[in-house]
């Protein structure tokens, strides 16, 4: 199957992107059968610039746009929104929460909100036991 996809360029740390044709089994950065276009996340508002007949021949001839290609082609207007990103945009969700980086140190852990309040019950306490005589 063939993809249209980005594909990663620039300095570390600094990333930009070509939008290229590859076959999905290609690996990211390996590769390709023809550069569409570029993308730089980096600059406000983020750069886009796309080929618009090339992108329309792939897609007419069955290339399949990854989402963020598929989002970053509906920004030009070369195709429309996909319903589902519409779906979401109506629903008021635009994007992903992005993990925490945060860690936490190995072997101390908080805890739970609910028992924070609560006093903890004594282990020293033994259980009341009824010995009867036989």
């Amino acid at each position: 199957m063939v993809k249209i996809r980005l594909r990663r360029v620039g300095a570390k740390k600094q990333p930009s992107y070509r939008v290229v044709v590859a076959d999905s089994r290609a690996p990211r950065d390996g590769a390709f059968i023809s550069i569409i276009g570029h993308y730089n996340p980096l600059t406000d508002p983020e750069t886009v610039v796309i080929d618009e007949e090339k992108a329309l021949t792939w897609l007419r001839q069955g290339a399949q746009p990854t989402e963020t290609v598929a989002r970053l082609l509906a920004k030009v207007g070369i195709i429309e929104e996909p319903k589902a990103r519409k779906e979401k945009i109506e629903a008021g969700i635009t994007t992903k929460p992005k993990a925490s980086k945060k860690k936490t140190k190995a072997g101390i852990t908080e805890k739970p909100e609910a028992s924070k309040g609560e006093p903890e019950a004594s282990i020293t306490e033994k259980p009341e036991t009824s010995k009867e005589k036989t």
